[in-house]
């Protein structure tokens, strides 16, 4: 069936659709490995917030990138790109197929396309950057990534703080905007890539998102936010269901206020994340739970590509 050649099958889609569900699912057909592309669930200390598989999901197939890393580790999307590309070549040489799954779309597209290898800044510019962000809003980071790069303005999702911050650091530390070390260029892979989506009505999409969040609060969010108090200077922390929580806990909200932003905000997080993987004309859409067509469409891809 497969010729000798190698298959990537990427499931992409809003966070909450159903993405660790179907991956499973297509690594026991496949009887494959899952690469996670998940910029928050490979730290070891965050897992309530971040919604990581349960032990029993993890047991039911090898999962990369989930529970890999501390949360003090400095970990960037080049470095995910370098070590996800390995491991991919070590479950290629046992497998003719691989599965990738996630939402962080960066990451997603650093295995596909390649990332530019962009300079690396000093921590306290991230640190000032942050601060900044903390105290006066995100128009003023905006209004920053305007005067310093407008090319870069104009492409880049505005609403995503991590993001400006990036921009920023690379061109407070060089002195150059960042899409100037923007290579546009797609690298090229020895292994085919195959791609999903999974998108549900938006509806049914926004009550699993809620119906999650107040699983994550009866899990012990709180606790594990208060836990990570000591590390929240750190980028990892900078996340959705993190942020509110630390507002809560400084006495800005209160808990029923922050549930609330956890909430709104993880909404707009898949609004975003579904903006962003709908650019790519070559990802084919799924219903989350629809297994077999999902499985029909990779052995047709296959066979086509097989010629």
């Amino acid at each position: 069936m497969y010729s000798g050649q190698k298959y990537l099958i990427s499931i992409v889609g809003p966070t909450a659709v159903g993405k660790t569900a179907a991956a499973i699912q297509l690594a026991n057909h496949y009887h494959t490995e899952i690469l996670s592309a998940d910029s928050r669930q490979l730290f070891r200390e965050m897992s309530i917030g971040t919604a990581k598989p349960t032990d029993e999901e993890l047991a039911q197939a090898h999962h990369h990138f989930i529970n890999s890393h501390q949360v003090t580790e400095a970990f960037s999307v080049g470095d995910f790109e370098k070590q996800g590309l390995t491991v991919l070549k070590q479950i290629f040489e046992q497998h003719d197929v691989a599965i990738m799954a996630g939402g962080s779309g960066l990451y997603v597209n650093a295995i596909i396309n390649g990332f530019d290898d962009l300079p690396a800044a000093p921590p306290e510019i991230r640190e000032k950057l942050n601060q900044l962000l903390s105290t006066e809003g995100i128009e003023v980071l905006q209004q920053k990534l305007l005067n310093a790069d407008p090319v870069y303005y104009n492409q880049v999702d505005l609403n995503n703080p991590q993001r400006l911050i990036r921009a920023l650091e690379v061109f407070e530390s060089t002195g150059k905007p960042y899409s100037s070390f923007r290579k546009g260029s797609v690298a090229k892979r020895d292994f085919n890539i195959i791609k999903i989506g999974l998108n549900l009505p938006r509806e049914e999409l926004y009550n699993r998102i809620n119906q999650r969040v107040d699983m994550m609060i009866a899990g012990g969010l709180i606790e594990e936010v208060k836990a990570l108090t000591q590390y929240r200077h750190l980028n990892a922390l900078n996340t959705v269901g993190y942020t509110e929580v630390f507002d809560y806990l400084d006495g800005k909200t209160d808990l029923a206020t922050a549930v609330a932003m956890v909430k709104q905000n993880t909404r707009r997080f898949a609004k975003r994340q579904l903006t962003w993987f709908k650019k790519d004309k070559d990802i084919q859409w799924f219903p989350p739970t629809d297994a077999p067509a999902m499985i029909d469409f990779i052995d047709n891809a296959i066979a086509r590509l097989n010629g």
